[in-house]
């Protein structure tokens, strides 16, 4: 690691190791997030955790991965609170690790509905939150959290998750979404890469216009793409 980290042990730095060598070894057919999930939180010592990647078509976070959440209050959280969360986009926006309390102070935050409703439920308290992106595409994020009463989360724990950051993301794109596309899908998205226009798709594969405007709409919608730039671009990244 670059950085010097304070307050980790001989156990832990040696699991930062293992978790970054599982993530450079990861093949395409892999949830990256889910293989290192665990891990994570034992390296920042958290209580609870969710992952979500946020699906532009959809607008709203999919996806999820989580770590001793309810079932039942993630679902409340991906129907409702994901919707009138206080501060989860403005930690979004900034690109990099960061606790809860630089975002939202702790005396308003719990008088909020989202902390009485949604956190409290399950005991959540302090937080950090990572999320990471290949230019303007979001690939995952990690949200982590501590009960009350634990420690809050500091500098060691954004200086961990700042040192995963690259490894992540190069797992997360070796593991794109394009790799759920069906063969007719990813011969279109193939062209799409190559600057055909519609018409061209619908000429060289002897298909319907119609068709092929399905099957591009599927594609984006496979790789989380809001138009046919963002979708050219994932799949050259990931061919």
């Amino acid at each position: 690691m670059a950085t010097a980290i304070r307050d980790i042990t001989g156990g832990e730095l040696s699991l930062f190791g293992d978790i970054v060598a599982r993530l450079e070894r990861l093949g395409p057919e892999s949830d990256a997030r889910s293989v290192i999930f665990l891990d994570v939180m034992r390296l920042l010592r958290g209580d609870f955790g969710a992952s979500y990647v946020w699906d532009a078509r959809k607008n709203r976070f999919d996806e999820a991965v989580n770590f001793n959440m309810t079932p039942s209050n993630l679902r409340r959280y991906e129907e409702w609170y994901q919707f009138r969360d206080p501060m989860t986009f403005e930690l979004r926006a900034r690109r990099r690790a960061t606790l809860v309390d630089q975002v939202i102070p702790r005396h308003k935050l719990i008088r909020t509905e989202f902390y009485n409703d949604f956190l409290a439920r399950d005991g959540l308290h302090h937080g950090v939150n990572m999320f990471i992106f290949d230019g303007d595409r979001d690939l995952g994020d990690l949200r982590i959290w501590r009960a009350r009463g634990r420690p809050d989360f500091c500098e060691r724990d954004l200086d961990l998750l700042d040192a995963l950051e690259p490894h992540l993301r190069r797992a997360l794109l070796r593991c794109g979404r394009c790799e759920r596309l069906t063969p007719r899908e990813r011969e279109v998205a193939a062209l799409v890469a190559r600057g055909c226009t519609d018409r061209d798709i619908a000429r060289i594969l002897g298909i319907g216009f119609g068709t092929v405007r399905t099957h591009i709409t599927n594609a984006m919608s496979k790789n989380g793409c809001s138009n046919r730039a963002e979708l050219a671009a994932a799949f050259a990244r990931q061919s």
